[in-house]
Formats: C-alpha cells, structure tokens, sequence
C-alpha cells in the first residue's frame, strides 16, 4: 500500500491551475528540503472514498501524496499534520496532484476530501506514521498524562 519513490523534484510554483496543460498538481508544502528522503504514498480519489483509506508510513518525516482522480467530479486531498494542515487545489476527473506533507512525529493524522460534503460522504481516511506510536492525532490536545488533567 504504502509505496517507495526514488527521487522526486519539487519545483515550488505559484501557478493557478487554469490552464488546460497543468495536470493538477499542487504543492502546498511550502519548504522542501531538498534533503531527499521520505515516503511517497499513491492514493486514488473517486465518489466518494480514497484507496487506500488508511495508508501507514514507516519513517516520520515529509510524506509525498501522489493523489490521482478516478472519479467523475472534483476531489481533492487535505492531510491534518502535527505542524499543520496541508492540502491541494480541487482536482479534476482524470487528473492528478502531489502533496508534500511534514509528519515528523509518530501517529495517527486525519485525511479527507474538503470540498462540499465529501468528507461525510465518507472520503476520509487516517494516515499512521511509524506505527502511530507515541503522538497524539490533531484531536487530543495533549498526549501526556502528568499534567494532572485541569479543566478545559
């Protein structure tokens, strides 16, 4: 499920997908390291779910999403990281966006499809990274238990 990419180059572009020769990418993680590394993670988009629903990773790190629409509307990918949310511009049937993400820490994070009501049509999903041991998801709030629990 969780696939291996050789090297792949980022190039930051500012770029509008209005033109009818972009093929949908959008990279909207910011700084790339041009360290190399990290796990790139093939999902497939259509009405209304992602496959694989619940890719794992096996190194925290940045996490390149290679999202293809199969579908027959416009879809897109949002990831809820430790640092942040990431997501891509809509992506239309038959075309495809990458996603650069950092998940530097180990654990489970939230993906979906944010546009309309996807998401509650059931394209979410969760990313487990290095076994999703230790961190917490986005949602916890805290994932020590020393803090002798006050009030929210």
């Amino acid at each position: 499920m969780v696939l291996l990419a050789g090297s792949l180059a980022f190039a930051g572009c500012g770029d509008d997908n209005d033109d009818g020769d972009s093929t949908g990418a959008a990279e909207q993680s910011a700084p790339a390291a041009s360290g190399g590394g990290g796990e790139t993670v093939d999902i497939s988009a259509s009405e209304f779910k992602f496959t694989p629903s619940d890719p794992a990773v096996k190194k925290a790190g940045k996490v390149t999403f290679e999202v293809k629409n199969d579908g027959k509307t416009d879809h897109a990918l949002e990831v809820e990281g430790p640092n942040g949310e990431a997501e891509t511009e809509a992506i239309a049937a038959g075309q495809s966006a990458t996603l650069t993400i950092d998940l530097s820490k180990a654990g489970r994070y939230e993906m979906y499809c944010p546009i309309g009501n996807h998401r509650d049509q059931g394209m979410e999903g969760t990313v487990t990274v290095a076994g999703g041991g230790g961190a917490a998801a986005e949602d916890d709030g805290g994932d020590s238990d020393e803090s002798g629990g006050g009030g929210y």
